[in-house]
This record gives structure tokens, sequence and C-alpha cells, in this order.
């Protein structure tokens, strides 16, 4: 029964965010505002105005018939705004994607055949598909992993090769050219043949569309320029003149496509261009969604998005059109215009059908170079300089990515160079998460903050390393290398601080790794602590048994760990008579003794040159000596802490004092040290050899060893 219950809730948590994403519609119609209905119309003629011209011409670039072009805008604006994510953004052609296309469908099918009419409407299909079970699985997040300089280096080299490929046209020269160099060569090649006529027109409507952008940026201009050219051809009869024109669209309903879904040749042969078309066409659309959003204070679901763009490009290609994309321009008029919903952008589309009905039989006399001269002025306005400048000046990374992707598109097959600049994307990502930051940091000269200065000189006792990443599988060994290789350059430094503020995820590698950390500083006599762990990160550490086996007490407050750590972990002897630095606010007041006696640093102590007993061993002749004499024991620790804590048999002789000729040391005993961790007293008896005392041990691992065996202590205080 339980289990039952269980496998139930798991289905509903599954199919009911795909269920919401497809009963979208109703949710738009049921709570549509009435007082929206005047300014969505009227934001849906503005566009139409837009989108009709737009249409032939993105279908121009990609070597379709004009009206693919239309009926993309119609049905792809339809179902994109109604399964879409956001209220003002236009779906339809789009021209980076139909540049793309071509490059695609150029592999196939001769451009201008039925074949190649009909993969374009195959691979619309299948880009949508992809699109759709992308949101449907709630994958659009991964769209957040490709660089926007993927985006920039595509469209300026899809509008580099838009604007050479629109020269012929304009000019009214025909060629046969493969890539880019032999199609400029060609155009020079060919310029004394140009058709004057066809020139003249083409020109004409480019200056129509500058002037119309520089005095008066809100009119229509591609349609304007448009109907005069029409106007020009029609007038003075310049088709008899060899001026090439569109032809009369179809009048109706975008019809239904007979398409070969079952040609899994064909299917295979597209895939590698329909992943790229839906890729891009993604990362394109939610950039546009956004940029609106930030206008419009609108809260996108990339994941409906993501269903939106498939179901409208699914739907294109059953009715006889092409995949496309959210369109920038027209959706940035759509916001202009007063839209306030999706249905703004199904107003547009219808508005788009009614001119193809009553308005197509115009296109008869429009001419083949007014749209090259339209398509020359957006290839253009595409290149963005000022976004090309700023990531150039940016990070490398960004700036190879932008490179790479740009030069693939100019002179590689265009698929290849988006899939390339994605791939590069997710490498870069993958290359920065694996390798975080990890540096050592001191206080500020304040005592106020942690601030990485490799220019100061670090504690001697203490490492304090900031890991600016997650420890994940991909980022642990990156992690782990450079705290062990910090510990090499810092062999004297036997405690670790880790600072865990940008540490959002651990994994079990993430705990391995630290464990080792862990185990590399006990071993060498040291420990390891942490501050700022996430609680996520402190529940996942506590679930696997870290926590309990390096202890609670190891995980700090960072406003008093270092207090903490200086008053009951450090080495005060090191702090007094070795540290030349003063490295925390606690070290300000320290007495340093620097001058006291020329020691020799421990690196230098010869090994086996001191004695050294065993917690144990001092214990057994200290209360078992049968008649020997028993050892006296001199505690070189500082008085403060002797009175903490010190063997009941031991005198207080500070280190200072020691080696100072008015101190008088038995002769007739041997002399054992203490001190905390052995250090201090190790350089003690190093110097009292060198002054002839030769009975002379030390307490192997000082009063932490002591305490770890559980013998009795003395305390003062």
């Amino acid at each position: 029964m339980a289990a039952s219950l269980y496998d139930k809730i798991d289905i509903q948590s599954t199919f009911n965010p795909i269920a919401r994403y497809l009963r979208h519609p109703v949710d738009i119609v049921r709570n549509y505002d009435r007082d929206n209905l005047r300014p969505d119309i009227m934001a849906g003629i503005t566009v139409a105005v837009i989108a009709l011209p737009q249409a032939i011409a993105f279908a121009i670039v990609a070597e379709l018939p004009p009206e693919m072009g239309i009926y993309a805008t119609i049905i792809g604006g339809i179902v994109g705004a109604l399964w879409g994510a956001s209220n003002q953004a236009t779906s339809g052609p789009a021209n980076a994607i139909s540049l793309l296309v071509l490059s695609t469908l150029s592999r196939t099918a001769v451009p201008g055949t039925a074949d190649f009419i009909m993969a374009a409407g195959l691979m619309a299909v299948m880009v949508g598909a992809f699109q759709a079970v992308m949101g449907l699985l709630r994958m659009g997040i991964l769209v957040n992993f490709v660089s926007h300089s993927v985006i920039v280096g595509f469209a300026t080299g899809a509008g580099v090769l838009i604007l050479i490929k629109q020269i012929p046209p304009l000019l009214g020269v025909s060629f046969s050219a493969s890539g880019i160099a032999q199609t400029l060569v060609s155009i020079v090649v060919h310029i004394p043949n140009l058709n004057p006529s066809t020139t003249i027109v083409g020109v004409v409507t480019m200056i129509t569309i500058m002037l119309i952008y520089r005095f008066r940026p809100k009119w229509p201009a591609a349609l304007i320029s448009m109907l005069l050219a029409t106007s020009i051809v029609y007038s003075l009869n310049l088709v008899e003149n060899g001026v090439a024109v569109i032809g009369e669209l179809p009048k109706g309903l975008p019809p239904l496509a007979d398409l070969p879904l079952f040609d899994l040749q064909l299917i295979a042969e597209l895939s590698s261009g329909a992943l790229a078309v839906g890729a891009i066409g993604l990362v394109q659309t939610m950039a546009i969604v956004r940029s609106i959003s930030t206008q419009t204070g609108q809260r996108v679901d990339s994941n409906q998005e993501f269903v939106g763009q498939g179901l409208a490009n699914i739907a294109s290609g059953f009715f006889s059109g092409y995949p496309g994309a959210a369109s920038f321009s027209r959706s940035v008029v759509n916001v202009d215009s007063g839209a306030r919903s999706p249905l703004a952008s199904v107003f547009s589309s219808l508005f788009v059908l009614l001119a193809l009905w009553f308005f197509g039989a115009v296109t008869a006399y429009l001419p083949q170079t007014a749209l090259a001269g339209i398509l020359i002025i957006t290839a253009y306005r595409m290149i963005d300089h000022k976004e090309i400048i700023r990531i150039a000046r940016g990070t490398l990374g960004d700036a190879m990515i932008m490179l790479a992707t740009l030069f693939g598109t100019i002179f590689l097959n265009i698929e290849f160079a988006v899939l390339m600049g994605i791939l590069f994307s997710f490498a870069r990502y993958i290359l920065r998460t694996s390798m975080p930051q990890v540096m050592s940091v001191l206080p500020s000269d304040r005592f106020r903050h942690f601030v990485h200065q490799p220019q100061k000189e670090e504690c001697p006792q203490l490492a304090i390393m900031d890991i600016l990443g997650d420890l994940y599988f991909g980022a642990v060994n990156h992690v782990e290398e450079q705290i062990l290789q910090h510990g090499v350059n810092h062999p004297e430094q036997r405690f670790l601080l880790l600072r865990m503020t940008h540490v959002n995820h651990c994994d079990f590698s993430g705990i391995h790794m630290l464990e080792n950390v862990v185990r590399t500083f006990r071993d060498r006599g040291g420990n390891v602590f942490f501050v700022r762990v996430n609680e996520q990160v402190y529940e996942f550490m506590e679930s696997t048994g870290f926590i309990e086996s390096l202890g609670t007490e190891h995980f700090l407050y960072e406003d008093d760990a270092i207090a903490k750590l200086f008053y009951h972990t450090f080495d005060p002897a090191i702090c007094i008579y070795e540290c030349p630095v003063r490295v925390f606010k606690e070290c300000q007041n320290l007495p340093k003794r620097l001058d006291l006696v020329d020691l020799p640093s421990l690196s230098n102590i010869p090994e086996g040159h001191v004695n050294e007993l065993s917690a144990y061993d001092l214990w057994q002749k200290l209360h078992n000596g049968q008649g020997a004499p028993l050892p006296k024991v001199i505690d070189v620790r500082e008085p403060r802490e002797f009175r903490r804590g010190h063997i009941a048999e031991a005198d207080s002789i500070p280190f200072r004092r020691v080696l100072e000729s008015s101190v008088t040391l038995p002769n007739d005993r041997p002399i054992v040290l203490v001190c905390r961790t052995g250090r201090r007293s190790r350089r003690a008896a190093h110097a009292l050899h060198n002054m002839g005392c030769m009975d002379v041990s030390i307490l192997q691992g000082g009063m932490i060893a002591w305490e770890a065996e559980r013998l009795l202590e003395a305390i003062e205080e």
C-alpha cells in the first residue's frame, strides 16, 4: 500500500510539470485581461508590418520559396506565443538561423528543388522535437552554460556571410562559387556584367532604408523600401530590362506538408545541423527573452520557453514552414508598441495571413535586388561592433570563443562552427569549475577581513586558505594539489585553516580529499580547522562521518577562530623566539625575543642528536625509578601555559631563561625538557648540549602527547 502511494507521488511529480507546460494556452486565455485587447491588437498590426518583409527576406537567405518564410511566421508566431513563456517575444524566421538552415540543407539537396524544400520542413520538425524534449525534461538551465560570446561570434560571422552572399542579386549577376574567398573573387570578376537597372533599384532601396533609420527610426523602413522598389519596377516596366522579381505569392492558409518522417537516412544527414539549429535557436531565444524581461519585470520559465519554441518549429515544419527562433527586432517592436500579452504575437501572425491573402499579388513586381538591399543593411546591423570590442577587452576565454565561432562560421561549415562554439563554452565552464582558485589569505591592515596578500609574510604556524569553488569530483585534485603545494612551500606551517565561504557543494570525492589533507597535516604534528562552512555542505560532512572523525571542535566561528587557535593551539615560543612578523591582531602586543640567542632552526638539528622519551617512559621513570636518580623535569613553556596544566614533578623555567647563565641546572641527574609539542624543548636541548650538558632529553610530542596518554597533570589556575 505504501509502495503504491510512493509510486503515485513519484509519477505525479514527473508528469505534473509536463501537463502544466502543455496546457499553457488554456492558462493564457483563462487569465486574459480584456483591457489588454486593444493594445495587443495595435501591437500586432505594428509587428505584422515588420514581420511580412522580414519573412520574405529571411526565406531568401535560406534559398527557400518566400511563402515558406511567411508560413513559418504565421504558424511559428501563433504556436510560439501560446506555448512560450514570454509575453512579448515573437517567434518565426530569423536571419542567422536561416543561414544555418541553408548551410545544412545544401549538403543534402540542391537549393530550389522539391527535395530541398521537403528537407527544410523535416529539419523544422527535428529541431522542434529536440527543443520540446529539452523543455519537457526541464533542462532549460543548460542554456546558461553557453557563452554569450558564441552568439556574438555566430551573429557576426552570419552577418558577414549574408552581406557577401547578397551582393550578386543586388548587382543582378549570377555565378556558382564555393567558399567565401571564391565568392569574393567571382564578385570582382563579374562586376563588369552587372545589370544597371537592378543595381540602381537595389541601391535606391538601401539609401531609402538608411534615410528612414536616420530621420524616421520608428517608421517600417523595410516595408516602405519594398513598396517603393515595387512601384519603380511596375511603373517603369523594369522586368523587361532584366530586373528579377519574387513573383506572386500563393493565397490561402499554410498547407500541410508531406514530410518523409521515416526516412532514416535523411534524418541522419540532417541530425548534426538540426542539433546546431536547435541549440543556437534556444540560446538566441533565451537571450532575447531575458533582455525583454529586464524591461518588463516578467519572470520567465526557460523550460516553458523551450517547449514553446519546440512546438512552434514542429508546427511550422508540418505546415510548410522551416526552422525559426525568437526575433530580436520583432520582439523589441512588440514591446515598444505596447504589447501586454502573448496574444499580441497571435494577432501579428493573423494580420500577416490577411496581408498574404489580400496583397500577395503585389509581390509579382517585388524585385529581388530590393530584398538583397534590405538583407545587406540587416546583415551589417547584425555585427555588434561595441559588443565585439567589449568581449575582446574582457577575458581571454570569451574572446577566444567568439573568434573561434566567428571564423568557423565564415570559413567552415556553419553548423560545425556553432557546435564548436557551444562545446568550447562547456569546456571553458568545466575547466573553470574544475580549477577553482585556492589562495592563501591574511588579515587586512585593520584585521576586519581576510585578503589575498602574496607580498606579505605568512604566519609560520598557520596557513589560512580560501577555496573559491565547489569540491566536486572534477575539482578536488586541483584543490588538493594547491593545498599540499602550499604546505611544501611552507613546511613549518603545521596547522591549516580552510575558509569554505564559496564552497556550495561537496561530494564524496571532496570528502576523501579533505580526509587526505587532514591526514597529511596530522602526520606532520598539526591539524586542520574550518570556518564559514555552508549548511548544506556541513550536513553532508556530518552524514559521511567526516565531522565525527575530525571533531566538531575543528569547526570554528570566523570572528574568534584566530583567537582560539592563537591561545589554545599555537606554540607561543615560535611566536616569541622565532617569528619576526605580526600577522594577527593577537600578535600585536606579543613580546618578541628574536635576539635572545642565536639558535639553529629545527631543520639544522641532526636526526638523533637529541634524546627523546615517550610520555609513558617518562611517567615510569618518575614513579618506578627503583633507586635510579629521578629525572629533573623542566617545563620550558611560558608561565601562563604552565599554570593551565603541567607534569606535577616539573619546574617552570621558561625557554628564554633556560639558556641564561644565572640558571643552575643539576649535573647529577638526567634532565628532561618539556614544552607543548617538542619544538622548543628540542632547540633548548640542542643548545644545552653545545654548552656541555650531555644528559639532556626531551618529552617526545610534548604535553600534547602527555595529555593523549591521559596522564595526570597539575593545574594552578
